[in-house]
């Protein structure tokens, strides 16, 4: 979506108490699935305006945009490294709600920062995670309380609502109503600590970002959260954010002021996580089918959901018997092509090549960006032609919710594991758990 440059300009003379100061070098910055992000220049320093376009995007959030600014101020005054509010839009503005911050020069990108992270890295993320830990619950702070308990059985209903019909996901949510741990004092979370939403400089951790999931709860969601797979991005034999090892990681949170950290309460957040992305990437095809979000990034992201499937699977395969644990044996016809009219996976391999010539290598920007979530899709519709497969199964799906079917039953992990590898392949084959897993349940690099 677009923003009037002029009507900016005015809402930050407003904040400014009336100065007004030239605006340049206004661009979208690329990603943003939920928000968007607008970098600028305005009197000769940088900032950043965080916004929804409209107050129907913010609708069923947890915390409105002037609850998430004022949390951000907070989180600065406790010593965490959050960005530094200037102001929040009004609906005056008529530019949707949204706050601006001072613009921090670091590098956000995950695949560099993990290339070479700086030798600090996990200690900052964990000496700013115990002081988000620190701030306990306050009138000011108008946040959610978040149940584990309520929280799970909203996730269960979401299943449902989605069909209810994809096995892993029913096998996750399974095990964490099995699993669940016992109430704990709330802490502040941030909900979504994570590599992509931090920026590193070179000598260490420069600011925490994206603070719209924060809550009241358990400690232990936020310990977990950076540690998913998905959050690695590539270096899944560095299971702390992506650049270390756990112990390294607890080590340096409890020496930082966090608690005792209990492997077992971080397992289940771990597990519950990843479900609940899992469930999170279904949710932005309904963003898109509803005409709420018509972005192809929100089609596409819908189809992430088999990573987290495969995740799962890692996750809890070890609660099965061993004898449930040998290698399975893959079965994948090589694909038929074809002499005559073009077939499907041609003409969708025509477009694909037309996208990565003419557009993506004349792109920038955010364009340039769409462009490569445009080539992703694709190369999934492409593989899907080639390798058609189906992974939703609601009569198993009810059997495992009831406990009908377990990691005990005989053959129900194999037949998971294989949907969980030929679905992936389809959708993400250069995701870097798929390896490992397929060389790790097949023997087959």
């Amino acid at each position: 979506m677009s923003l009037d440059p002029e009507m900016l300009a005015r809402a930050l003379a407003r904040m400014a108490g009336g100065a007004t100061l030239p605006l340049s070098n206004l661009a979208r910055l690329s990603g943003g699935a939920n928000m968007e992000s607008w970098s600028f220049d305005w009197g000769g320093a940088g900032y950043v305006l965080r916004r929804a376009p409209s107050a129907e995007m913010m609708e069923g959030r947890p915390i409105s945009h002037a609850v998430e600014a004022a949390l951000v101020r907070a989180a600065c005054a406790g010593g965490v490294r959050a960005p530094e509010v200037v102001g929040e839009l009004h609906a005056d503005d008529d530019l949707g709600t949204g706050y601006v911050m001072k613009r921090v020069v670091a590098e956000v990108n995950p695949v560099k920062i993990l290339a070479d992270p700086p030798p600090s890295l996990i200690a900052d993320l964990a000496r700013e995670m115990a002081r988000i830990h620190a701030i306990t619950p306050r009138d000011d702070l108008a946040l959610p309380f978040v149940d584990t308990a309520e929280a799970l059985a909203e996730l269960r209903k979401r299943f449902i609502a989605y069909g209810g019909d994809r096995p892993i996901i029913a096998l996750a949510l399974k095990w964490c109503e099995d699993n669940l741990p016992a109430t704990t004092p709330p802490r502040l979370v941030h909900g979504d600590l994570r590599m992509g939403n931090v920026m590193v400089a070179p000598d260490g951790l420069a600011v925490v970002l994206d603070w719209e999931l924060a809550h009241w709860g358990d400690a232990h969601e936020d310990l977990a959260y950076g540690c998913m797979t998905v959050w690695r991005f590539g270096h899944i034999d560095k299971p702390a954010f992506g650049c270390a090892d756990l112990e390294s990681y607890f080590t340096a949170y409890e020496a930082a002021g966090g608690g005792p950290v209990d492997r077992a309460r971080f397992r289940f957040w771990l597990v519950y996580r990843t479900l609940w992305w899992a469930l999170g990437c279904i949710q932005m095809i309904d963003f898109w089918r509803s005409g709420m979000d018509r972005s192809l990034e929100r089609a596409v992201i819908g189809r992430r959901t088999s990573e987290n499937e495969l995740d799962l699977l890692l996750l809890l395969e070890d609660d099965a018997p061993e004898a449930e644990r040998g290698p399975v044996t893959l079965d994948a016809p090589p694909p038929v092509r074809r002499k005559g009219e073009p077939s499907p996976v041609e003409l969708l391999e025509a477009v694909r090549e037309w996208v990565d010539n003419d557009i993506k290598s004349k792109a920038e920007g955010r364009d340039k960006f769409m462009a490569a979530v445009a080539m992703n899709a694709l190369g999934m519709l492409i593989r899907e032609q080639e390798n058609p497969m189906d992974v939703h199964d609601k009569a198993l799906a009810d059997d495992i919710l009831a406990g009908h079917a377990t990691l005990a039953t005989p053959g129900l992990l194999a037949r998971l594991r294989k949907a969980a590898l030929a679905k992936l392949s389809n959708d993400v084959p250069k995701y870097a758990a798929l390896g490992a897993a397929r060389q790790k349940w097949t023997g087959a690099a």
